[in-house]
């Protein structure tokens, strides 16, 4: 017996939505834009950022003024502190930049400033973590990397699964291995290349007719570029839990986009030319509404465990996957899936190029 949460027959008008649901998204991106121009770029955590952190438990309530005065002895540079998890478990996150000294030298200055000045607070340190600058800037490089490249073989394995234009994936790989060639003999920073291939392979999807292609890598780049504008939006900070998350929330989206897109392939193989297009993708997105609704059902619950019993350590990863997953499935539903149809008319294949063609307009 199918567990069925949407009748069968259903005929909801997804599409008809399309635009407003595009302002929505462009609205929360913009916002997160704003903000992250605000902020003069997204607060990295120690490891991208390099520096050292303190995680520190009181067993009694204090505020971040006490502390800061209490370890100011210490003589680190910029020492910022501030809440980590919730307010009764008074823990604090006590943040510096990177000075060249010790580990345990540091350990030592902060235990004995806080023995000193909060001697009735009941303090322990619960870790220590310190990053060097220049391998905080690797891995920023090396995070952006992981998640281009991650976009990169999802286009080439959706042109070729549901196009069967393998050539063309190739020579999409191959034009955008030239261009990030060109870029980097140009001297062009890590952020500008990537940022620069993003916008390459895009192109080459458009221009080389693969619209599944370009549906899904547009719709993936909707769900990063979503989580990353209310990240910065709530300023929480970007570390390498984050960039675990987003990787994740890429295999997420891309899954939930693969049904839709397959119901449409195997509906528009059957139908033809019977039905305009339009109508062959509301009734897709109609009939995998109730599998899409219990897999994003089943996937929140258990990251809504992960957020408010995990700890404070994963506090911040949850976050980015109920934002990532409920991004995820609204964009199967209202960009990826709408994409192939406002797209349609120019990235139709020549005839016996492919499958999923939109149906010329009658006169």
């Amino acid at each position: 017996m199918v567990l069925e949460l949407i009748k069968p027959g259903t005929n909801i008008n997804f599409l008809k939505y399309r635009k407003l649901a595009y302002l929505i998204s462009a609205a929360i991106i913009v916002a997160g834009f704003v903000s992250l121009a605000v902020k003069g770029g997204p607060r990295f955590g120690v490891d991208f950022a390099g520096g050292l952190s303190i995680q520190v438990r009181f067993a009694k309530a204090l505020d971040v003024e006490t502390i800061t005065k209490a370890v100011d002895q210490v003589g680190l540079d910029n020492v910022v502190v501030q809440r980590f998890g919730q307010d009764e478990a008074n823990e604090f996150l006590i943040r510096a930049s990177d000075n060249g000294v010790n580990q345990e030298t540091v350990r030592a200055s902060v235990e004995a400033a806080l023995a000193k000045n909060l001697p009735d607070s009941g303090y322990a340190v619960q870790r220590l973590e310190m990053v060097g600058p220049k391998v905080g800037a690797d891995l920023r490089g090396k995070a952006l990397e992981a998640i281009f490249y991650s976009v990169l073989l999802i286009a080439i394995y959706i042109s070729g699964r549901f196009e069967q234009r393998w050539m063309a994936a190739g020579m999409m790989a191959a034009g955008l291995a030239g261009g990030i060639y060109l870029l980097k003999l140009a001297g062009a920073s890590t952020v500008w290349l990537i940022a620069a291939a993003m916008c390459i392979t895009l192109a080459l999807c458009f221009v080389m007719r693969l619209k599944y292609a370009l549906g899904a890598v547009v719709a993936d780049l909707h769900d990063i570029l979503v989580t990353v504008s209310i990240f910065s939006l709530l300023d929480k900070e970007f570390d390498l839990t984050i960039v675990a998350a987003l990787l994740t929330i890429l295999g997420y989206s891309l899954n939930d986009t693969i049904i839709v897109y397959d119901r449409i392939r195997e509906k528009n193989r059957a139908v033809g030319k019977a039905l305009p297009f339009e109508q062959v993708i509301n009734a897709s997105v109609n009939e995998t509404l109730s599998r899409t609704i219990l897999t994003a059902g089943t996937t929140l619950l258990t990251v809504a465990c992960l957020y408010f019993l995990g700890g404070a350590v994963i506090h911040d990863f949850a976050l980015a996957m109920l934002i990532g997953i409920l991004a995820g499935t609204y964009s199967s539903i209202f960009v990826a899936s709408p994409i192939l149809l406002d797209l349609g008319s120019g990235l139709t294949p020549r005839a016996g190029a492919g499958a999923g063609t939109t149906a010329p307009a009658k006169a």
